[in-house]
């Protein structure tokens, strides 16, 4: 998941100003960490206090993400997310924003088949998101995670994201002059997937996602799970993104990546 959170941290500066090149300084002194980072944190620590038997990980979810989320309140939520964290009653509001898929990586680092990749993702997805354009956007980002785990060619992830959830039948050269920014799953997902098809390695999966512009941290915390699942996080950038961390966030970080990584 740490792939999911450089791309965050990386593309918060752009979120709002678009950078439509490759061509940028990687980590500088503007970037900062996201909804995207503290929700991909939160799934996170659900799925180990789950501990393998995931009945309650919905109720998990939940849990985490409110216990995480709330100390940080101006960290980017979106209006009704915003209100489903501080409810006493948080119940699902049939959303198919990004948020659904952009949390969703320690689902795919963390199951055991693909199966088990859908039903996570389901799980942790349902209890914001649970229109179907929301819920796909998440199962198709946990699968191709787990794929790449598994050792699948990025051909052949590419073939089954067209197969079974999106066409991938674009460029992003030739989408990135008319390319904005969008929360929706549908307008979000696909792109952030192909900026990894389209890549040569981890920092150049992420330099493609921002270089559409969009939805800048979301697209590119998308593509950096997929990335992270396919290349590896290079340690250098592994430790220049602790420093942009709190000590509770990367606790959960170093849990998690020490159990499913």
């Amino acid at each position: 998941m740490l792939g999911a959170i450089i791309g965050d941290i990386v593309g918060s500066r752009f979120e709002w100003h678009n950078h439509k090149s490759k061509d940028f300084d990687f980590f500088s002194r503007k970037c900062f960490f996201t909804d995207d980072t503290i929700m991909t944190v939160a799934v996170a620590a659900a799925i180990l206090d789950a501990n393998g038997s995931y009945d309650n990980l919905g109720e998990l979810a939940v849990s985490a993400m409110q216990e995480i989320g709330r100390p940080y309140p101006d960290c980017g939520y979106g209006g009704r997310f915003f209100g489903w964290m501080y409810s006493d009653d948080p119940q699902p509001y049939n959303s198919f924003g990004n948020g659904a898929a952009m949390r969703v990586s320690p689902c795919g680092f963390a199951a055991r088949d693909l199966d088990e990749a859908r039903l996570l993702s389901r799980k942790v997805t349902e209890v914001t998101h649970n229109h179907p354009e929301g819920l796909k956007g998440a199962e198709a980002t946990a699968t191709a995670i787990f794929l790449a785990r598994q050792g699948e060619s990025l051909s052949d992830i590419r073939a089954h994201i067209d197969a079974h959830y999106y066409p991938m039948d674009f460029t992003l050269d030739g989408i990135r002059d008319s390319y904005v920014f969008n929360e929706t799953c549908q307008e979000t997902v696909p792109q952030a997937l192909m900026a990894v098809f389209e890549s040569n390695g981890f920092e150049d999966a992420i330099r493609n996602a921002i270089s559409i512009g969009g939805d800048s941290d979301t697209v590119a915390a998308i593509a950096g799970g997929l990335a992270e699942a396919h290349y590896g996080v290079p340690a250098s950038l592994a430790r220049q993104t602790m420093l942009y961390l709190d000590q509770n966030l990367i606790e959960i970080c170093m849990e998690f990546e020490g159990k499913f990584q």
